[in-house]
């Protein structure tokens, strides 16, 4: 079973609501009516409310269960005004164009989720990634111990050896161009912790470069690296995580059992990492399109991570399928770990 079949059947009981800013989007509205259907929760289109009804006709898709709201005649602008004027970085602003923030789909159902009148948001379908990801950034706040959010990927293959039963968490390859050594031990503690969260497997997270336990330091990539494992090894222990972490290791020699015995670089991450943590942007954000391009693997994401809320920021090529995927992560995610897999 793969990983979002696996998170749905435990999802119907404890539903969520998602908000999706881009509820005309037809790849949308297919998402939410399939988590509709499968009584995973309330999926909120945001939109207007004629053309999103034109739109599910088309697609022969009946709105049952999916409330719309249309952002600039909604009951709660006066709320959300009040609380977008507290905020520091806007409280200087007038009325009037503070509403003009806030009647914006995508700064509308971020306050929905600040406020508690979502449990997730799904954004990215159709603007680029620094639209979907500034009011998030502006208005939700990091989680406690966390300096800087980023994100990650999930790539899941039906070869039940790769990552944990077949899904490979990839980080950061969404937000951060040049992370510091303390903003990838905050990547690979935030990224392992929800892969704990969602699979309750213990993840096993490999710090990546393009050498394997160098015995110099030559390279500042290299050093880096080296500082990054040191420094979430240390973090991972005070918060006593249940995860495994080692590097520098090359990506073969962190998937690959075999490789890592050529390269006699033994541990309990080499040749059976599911973490990958990627020194820059540059590198993840290739790696992860490639992957997705050449091995036919499904991917989910980019999952936000280290923000105090759930929330996904997905390609603007993202399928119906690869958004009610990642839709179903993040509602997942806004289930207490205690409640979605409960002791016996």
């Amino acid at each position: 079973m793969s990983l979002i079949n696996r998170l749905s059947v435990r999802l119907q009981n404890h539903p969520k609501r998602v908000v999706y800013p881009e509820g005309t989007d037809p790849r949308i509205i297919q998402a939410a009516r399939q988590y509709a259907t499968r009584g995973l929760g309330v999926p909120i289109l945001l939109g207007d409310r004629t053309r999103i009804k034109i739109n599910a006709a088309r697609l022969d898709i009946k709105l049952d269960g999916v409330k719309i709201i249309e952002p600039g005649r909604s009951d709660e602008l006066e709320d959300f005004l009040t609380k977008f004027q507290g905020l520091r970085r806007f409280r200087n602003l007038d009325k009037q164009s503070a509403k003009d923030y806030i009647v914006n789909n995508n700064y509308f159902a971020t306050l929905m989720l600040a406020t508690g009148r979502a449990d997730a948001i799904v954004s990215g379908a159709t603007i680029n990634a620094s639209s979907a990801l500034r009011p998030l950034f502006q208005i939700i706040p990091t989680q406690d111990d966390v300096q800087t959010a980023s994100s990650m990927l999930i790539l899941e293959k039906e070869d039940s050896r790769l990552g944990i039963d077949g899904a490979l968490f990839m980080a950061d390859c969404g937000v951060i161009p040049e992370p510091t050594s303390e903003q990838l031990a905050d990547i690979a503690c935030t990224t392992a912790g929800l892969a704990w969260h969602l699979t309750n497997e213990r993840p096993r997270v490999a710090m990546l470069a393009f050498s394997s336990k160098a015995n110099k330091d030559k390279h500042a990539s290299i050093a880096r690296m080296k500082a990054a494992t040191s420094l979430a090894k240390d973090k991972a222990r005070d918060h006593d995580m249940p995860v495994e972490i080692d590097g520098e290791l090359q990506a073969d020699a962190a998937l690959d059992p075999f490789v890592a015995e050529q390269k006699e670089i033994g541990g309990s991450v080499a040749g059976q990492a599911n973490v990958l943590v990627f020194p820059d942007l540059n590198s993840g954000n290739i790696a992860s399109k490639l992957a997705q391009m050449v091995s036919g693997a499904r991917s989910y994401g980019q999952i936000i991570t280290g923000l105090s809320k759930p929330a996904a920021e997905i390609s603007r090529g993202a399928s119906a399928h690869d958004i009610f995927g990642a839709t179903v992560i993040v509602a997942a995610q806004a289930v207490d770990k205690k409640y979605l897999y409960p002791t016996d």
